[in-house]
């Protein structure tokens, strides 16, 4: 089992920052790979980032890809997305997930088997 919870969602301007949080608890955090999703009003879920057990290995959605970063503490078992040059179409539910088959991009969110209850993130123009 896995229990995961975001943190650090809220109001911002465009072209401003956000780092998202996701603390983890039970099973041995650096035994599995973890992602971030996003879901905005009357839109599917959508992949944004994922990084493997050890942190050295990343990866992002095109529409993210420079602006944001992702990153994992095994220590604190703990994984943040640096969220930077927002724009309005950034803004969603963002979703922390766990995945224990840690192989390659696996951007479906069918393949993870752990949630955290979402953050909102609001970008204003």
């Amino acid at each position: 089992q896995v229990q995961l919870v975001e943190s650090g969602g809220g109001l911002v301007q465009a072209g401003g920052s956000l780092r998202l949080s996701c603390t983890a608890s039970g099973r041995t955090f650096s035994s599995y790979a973890v992602g971030w999703f996003r879901q905005a009003p009357g839109k599917e879920r959508e992949f944004v980032a994922r990084i493997a057990w050890s942190g050295r290995i990343t990866y992002y959605a095109d529409s993210v890809k420079g602006r944001f970063t992702i990153s994992r503490d095994n220590a604190k078992s703990t994984v943040h997305l640096q969220m930077n040059s927002l724009k309005p179409e950034d803004t969603a539910v963002y979703y922390c997930a766990a995945d224990l088959f840690d192989m390659g991009l696996r951007r479906s969110s069918n393949e993870y088997a752990y949630w955290g209850q979402g953050t909102q993130v609001t970008v204003s123009s």
